[in-house]
C-alpha cells in the first residue's frame, strides 16, 4: 500500500518548485572552490616545493599559465561560489555547468593549446617518470575530471525535483499566503474603523464626546480650580439637573409645611 505522504500522485506539484534548500549544492559548491584555487594557484606556488610545470619558476607569469590553469580555475571557483550562496534551482544550475565548463578546459586545453595559438603549457619539470605523470594529473587530467565530477553531481541533485522539494515549496506558499490573508485582516480592519470612525452611531460619538469632557475636566480642573465646578453647576443648570441651593431650602420648607 503506497503512503500517502510520498505519493507522487497526492502531491500537488503546481506550486513553484525553483527555490531549493542552499544545502542541495553546498558539498559541490565546496569542492569546487577547493578544486577551482588549486587549479588557478599551483602553477605559480608549486615551484616552490619542486612541483611544476616548465617553467619551473615560482610566481612566473606566462601567457599558457593565464589561459590554461588561472582561467578554468577562476570559472570554476565562481560556479562553487554560485552553488554554495544560490537557493534557486537556475542559478545552482548554472554555477555548476561553470563547473563542468572549468573542468572541461583543464582536461582538453593543453591539447588545444598549439591549435588555438595560446602558448604551450610546458613539460612536467620532475625527472622522475612517476613523479612526472603525478604533475601531469595534478596539474590538469585528474584535476579536471575530478571538477566535472561533483559538478556534475550538483547538476544531478539539482534536477531532480524530489518530494522534500514539493513539500518545501508548498510550504513556503502556505506561509505566503497566511502573511497575504493577514495583511487583507488588518486593511479591512483599519476600513471598518475609518468608516465606524466617520459615519459612527449616535451612542459611539456619544460616548466620545463624555470621554473628551471627562478628559478635559481632569485636564483643566487642577488649574482652573473653581472655575471647573462653576462650569460644571452652569452645565448642569441648563440641563435642568442642578438647582441652586436657596431653591433646594425654599422646596424644604415647603414641603415641611405641608407635613405640618
Amino acid at each position: 500500500m503506497a503512503d500517502n505522504r510520498t505519493d507522487p500522485a497526492r502531491i500537488d506539484t503546481r506550486g513553484s518548485t525553483l527555490r531549493v534548500p542552499r544545502s542541495r549544492g553546498a558539498l559541490s559548491g565546496i569542492l569546487l572552490v577547493l578544486l577551482g584555487i588549486w587549479g588557478a594557484a599551483i602553477p605559480f606556488i608549486g615551484p616552490a616545493f619542486s612541483f611544476a610545470f616548465t617553467p619551473d619558476k615560482a610566481w612566473t607569469w606566462t601567457a599558457a599559465r593565464g589561459w590554461l590553469e588561472v582561467l578554468p580555475g577562476a570559472v570554476t571557483l565562481l560556479g562553487g561560489l554560485i552553488l554554495l550562496a544560490s537557493a534557486n534551482r537556475l542559478t545552482a544550475s548554472f554555477g555548476a555547468w561553470l563547473g563542468v565548463a572549468g573542468g572541461a578546459w583543464f582536461v582538453v586545453g593543453p591539447q588545444l593549446a598549439g591549435l588555438l595559438h595560446i602558448g604551450s603549457p610546458g613539460t612536467p619539470a620532475a625527472t622522475n617518470t612517476g613523479l612526472r605523470a603525478l604533475e601531469s594529473l595534478a596539474f590538469f587530467y585528474a584535476l579536471g575530471a575530478l571538477i566535472i565530477f561533483f559538478a556534475a553531481v550538483a547538476l544531478g541533485r539539482l534536477s531532480v525535483l524530489s518530494v522534500r522539494d514539493v513539500r518545501f515549496a508548498r510550504r513556503r506558499e502556505a506561509a505566503a499566503a497566511e502573511a497575504r490573508a493577514a495583511e487583507d485582516r488588518a486593511a479591512a480592519r483599519r476600513v471598518e474603523r475609518e468608516r465606524q470612525r466617520s459615519a459612527g452611531s449616535p451612542d459611539a460619538r456619544q460616548r466620545e464626546d463624555v470621554q473628551n469632557d471627562a478628559h478635559a475636566h481632569r485636564h483643566f480642573g487642577f488649574r482652573r480650580g473653581g472655575a471647573s465646578t462653576e462650569q460644571e453647576r452652569s452645565a448642569q443648570a441648563e440641563q435642568g439637573a442642578y438647582q441652586p441651593s436657596h431653591l433646594d431650602e425654599r422646596s424644604s420648607g415647603a414641603s415641611s409645611s405641608n407635613e405640618h
